[in-house]
């Protein structure tokens, strides 16, 4: 990569506190790479901490009904709308591995009401999509609509915190001009031979 990954200066792995290179490393043994955002964050560590520390709690919620794929089918969907390179790319390719459908990240970009989910996939995406642009005109009927799918409250309130979380992680991608690491161009692009 020819271009800084971030606008904002990185910290060494060695000049890092301890929790948070261990969570990198971490990260790096798991991926076999350094995801651009843990590198990104690291110039304010409260805030990479109080970041992750959420972003788990909403993605690896126990009790949470959401799929890994649909979970990332609401980041995608969510963080296109928003103009987020970053997340679109790093969250595609997740959702590539997670749905093992090398298509579907792309479909759901560009306009999830075509790609090929199912219904209830649909529903939870255009609530969403509510959620990310016009919260405010949230209304029963919405609420009625996912549960009309089998959504119950703790499944909007995960799709909620979902779409709420990565439109902060878009705007600070943005405006640090995160780039997406080369790695997540090609991941799960291609079936595994």
């Amino acid at each position: 990569m020819t271009q800084p990954i971030s606008r904002y200066p990185i910290t060494a792995l060695p000049d890092l506190p301890v929790d948070i290179r261990d969570r990198i490393l971490a990260v790096q043994e798991k991926a076999g790479f350094i995801p651009n955002v843990f590198l990104t964050l690291t110039y304010r560590p409260d805030e990479f901490r109080a970041f992750f520390a959420y972003h788990d709690a909403v993605m690896a919620r126990e009790g949470s009904t959401l799929s890994a794929a649909e979970k990332e089918m609401i980041i995608v969907a969510t963080s296109a709308l928003n103009g987020c390179q970053y997340c679109v790319i790093a969250h595609g390719a997740l959702l590539r591995v997670y749905s093992k459908e090398p298509l579907l990240a792309d479909q759901i970009a560009i306009n999830y009401r075509h790609a090929p989910l199912t219904d209830k996939q649909k529903a939870m995406l255009t609530f969403a999509i509510k959620v990310s642009r016009a919260p405010e005109t949230i209304a029963e009927d919405d609420y009625a609509a996912l549960k009309d799918y089998g959504f119950d409250d703790d499944d909007i309130l995960d799709i909620t915190g979902i779409t709420a979380f990565f439109g902060l992680s878009n705007r600070i991608a943005i405006v640090t001009n995160m780039q997406a690491n080369n790695e997540f161009y090609t991941l799960a692009r291609v079936p595994r031979t």
